[in-house]
């Protein structure tokens, strides 16, 4: 165990084009060995495809499903992300602990800083995995769609992980 002090956190630039530190935390997680740009026009693209998706669907009136996914506004597509992210960071989540010869699954609070991180690494996994699209946009796109929605896998995931910790609530005395 180390002896010294934690390191301290380096605060990260807003990116250049939404001037948000949410935004650049998600390229960052979807950049694969370095290639930032890459990872940049990603989501600037599945974004794009979000307010298309939007502003198609607002022609045809209000009886459509536009409003329940966007926040209205003119970033509706980056409104969409933050209600997606919103909705997949998990409040609860269980920690293996052994205890006399057993090992129990002990539910605890998640930190905020690491509910960012589950949701981003969950919506990730679930746009790599399951999706049927055939770009990494499209996929991103639809599962932020979903995500704000409460549907997908990666709300599917958050779900499971609430499941499992209101299962073993019985355990949390077993937290230090």
């Amino acid at each position: 165990m180390a002896r010294r002090r934690r390191p301290e956190k380096r605060g990260l630039s807003p990116d250049p084009k939404y001037g948000s530190v949410l935004v650049t935390r998600f390229i960052s997680n979807t950049m694969r060995r370095g290639k930032k740009s890459i990872a940049e026009k990603i989501f600037y693209n599945a974004i794009e495809i979000l307010d298309r998706q939007s502003s198609s669907s607002s022609g045809t009136g209000p009886a459509s499903g536009g409003t329940t996914a966007t926040g209205g506004g003119g970033g509706s597509g980056l409104a969409v992300f933050e209600k997606a992210i919103n909705n997949i960071k998990p409040a609860l989540e269980v920690k293996p602990r052994r205890v006399g010869g057993a090992t129990f699954q002990i539910p605890i609070e998640v930190s905020p800083d690491r509910r960012i991180a589950l949701a981003i690494r969950w919506i990730i996994q679930a746009a790599k995995a399951r999706r049927s699209e055939h770009t990494m946009q499209e996929r991103l796109a639809h599962e932020f769609l979903s995500a704000s929605k409460r549907e997908g896998a990666a709300f599917k995931k958050r779900e499971d992980t609430h499941r499992m910790a209101e299962a073993n609530k019985a355990f949390a005395h077993y937290r230090w």
